[in-house]
């Protein structure tokens, strides 16, 4: 997630149950949030363990489809409310009840209701253009297609909900906690992606096909490796690190290393932060190129200077996935708190106020030194070069594996510290760093409907019903033996001498021939 982190400290492998504060301990955010971690983990294996891969409760289950047909506008689906999880993940269609405004009483109008369901078009995280092709969906009298659930999350802070920071704080202050959000979206896959010729289909081959597909797109190929090497330079550097440091920053800090255009390792680009993404600035206005922002930033560490390279987003293009050229600031208007950008940003992206709209700054100024050359940007971002150490700065280093193939906001965070010298990454007994995959996005999916036309939709869902059930009387002669032993036991209790009785003898028998 793009917060301001020291670190992240979740292992699943290292099988911790629980984080045990100390008492006088300096607290981190690392260790409240590896408890956080560690909750969501146990609790989602937990249900992934009951559920399976996916299903909804049999009396609530969610995201029923129907395909509508627009004969004078566009397709769209009707996605029903309820709840469904998709490998432990709970999603929830229902749409949040409406408030009830205040009105003038001798106003008649009664506010319309909400829609009781949510559509393709205006599902809350989906963000689908009808102007873009792309987006439409598939037409089933040419070829039915299946609609599934795409699940992941994604990190929100005060830039794009307003509601989190807390105003008494004043604006000067920086924001709080950040969020982690569920995204679901509702989306077309054709049976030919899902490598099915049969024009009519059961639905165990759906759903076999389906389970094939999500199982390559789940697990990335791409994979990463990062080191600290002292610099050839650093004997000039001030003496403001140890000598012998092989991570030369004056600060700990948080790199990310994110995709920003995926595919192949010949198209795919990259980008990096030393604050791992979250240094962003909430956009008041966009005029041109100029871009008046809420605030500059709080300090030298934290602001915008000429040279930075930014991404220009804002909520729907941060739930689509979709990269966008990064932008250089050429300028800067301090008084106004306004930036000017080399290019105008792309259309549709940050005009519409209530999609928050932010800027993203990100901290490379050229591509990786190599063989004393800096590498050429392609769209702002930085060239995936595979199978040889790229220097980011102050001795970090990384390494892309050959033969991966690269998604759009899939990640890696590597720290670095001061006290050591050093980042800290996995490594072998000889010290050599080992191969990860990305730390995120992790990605999963399940099947709703194959969808053959209108009112002809194929129920893809499963469904589970509780497992509590009532509990049944015992019989009255069990009842009576048990009141009678602990009558007797009783009275030993008060008399030792006394020994077990025949009558307890006799009922407990009787309750035996009963059973």
């Amino acid at each position: 997630m793009h917060a301001d982190l020291s670190r992240s400290t979740f292992r699943p492998e290292r099988h911790y149950s629980a984080v045990v504060a100390q008492q006088g301990r300096v607290q981190l955010d690392a260790d409240l949030n590896e408890q956080t971690a560690i909750q969501l983990h146990q609790a989602r294996t937990l249900a992934a363990d009951l559920i399976g891969p996916h299903g909804g409760p049999r009396d609530a289950v969610g995201f029923r489809i129907e395909y509508v047909g627009g004969k004078h506008e566009i397709d769209t689906l009707l996605i029903h409310g309820g709840r469904y999880y998709v490998d432990g993940i709970l999603c929830d269609a229902d749409r949040p009840e409406a408030g009830v405004p205040v009105t003038d009483e001798e106003s008649e109008d009664a506010a319309p209701e909400p829609p009781a369901t949510w559509t393709y078009w205006d599902q809350p995280d989906g963000f689908r253009d009808p102007e873009k092709p792309g987006d439409r969906l598939p037409s089933p009298a040419q070829t039915p297609f299946v609609a599934y659930l795409n699940v992941w999350e994604r990190s929100v802070s005060a830039a794009e909900d307003p509601a989190l920071r807390e105003v008494a704080l004043g604006a000067a202050m920086p924001d709080t906690a950040a969020r982690v959000k569920v995204v679901w979206q509702v989306l077309p896959l054709s049976l030919a992606a899902l490598e099915i010729e049969e024009t009519d289909p059961s639905k165990e081959v759906v759903r076999a096909a389906f389970t094939r597909w999500a199982q390559r797109r789940s697990a990335p190929s791409a994979r990463l490796a990062a080191r600290s090497e002292r610099p050839d330079h650093a004997d000039e550097d001030p003496c403001l690190v140890k000598p012998d440091a092989r991570y030369r920053g004056p600060e700990n800090q948080l790199y990310r290393v994110e995709v920003h255009e995926g595919g192949e390792a010949k198209d795919a680009t990259f980008t990096w932060s030393r604050e791992n993404g979250s240094v962003v600035f909430p956009v008041d206005e966009l005029d041109g190129t100029w871009v008046q922002l809420a605030s500059l930033g709080h300090d030298d560490k934290l602001d915008l200077d000429v040279g930075d390279h930014v991404e220009f987003v804002d909520t729907a293009y941060a739930s689509r996935l979709e990269p966008l050229p990064l932008l250089r600031v050429e300028e800067l208007d301090l008084p106004g708190r306004r930036v000017r950008l080399s290019a105008e940003p792309a259309p549709g992206v940050g005009r519409l106020a209530h999609l928050n709209p932010y800027l993203r700054r990100w901290d490379h100024t050229g591509g990786p030194k190599r063989k004393g050359r800096s590498t050429a940007l392609k769209g702002g971002a930085i060239p995936v070069t595979e199978g040889e150490w790229l220097h980011l700065e102050d001795g970090v280093e990384v390494y892309f594996a050959k033969g991966g193939a690269y998604r759009t906001g899939d990640h890696w965070i590597v720290p670095a510290r001061t006290a050591t010298g050093s980042v800290e990454w996995p490594t072998d007994q000889a010290r050599r760093p080992l191969l990860q995959a990305p730390a995120g996005i992790a990605r999963h999916f399940a099947p709703l409907a194959l969808v053959k036309g209108e009112g002809s939709a194929v129920d893809l869902r499963l469904a589970f019903g509780p497992l509590a059930s009532s509990v049944p009387a015992a019989d009255e002669a069990t009842l009576a033996a048990e009141e009678q032993a602990r009558r007797e036991e009783q009275a030993a209790e008060a008399d030792p001498s006394r020994g077990r009785s025949q009558t307890t003898a006799e009922a407990e028998a009787a309750a035996e021939g009963d059973n």
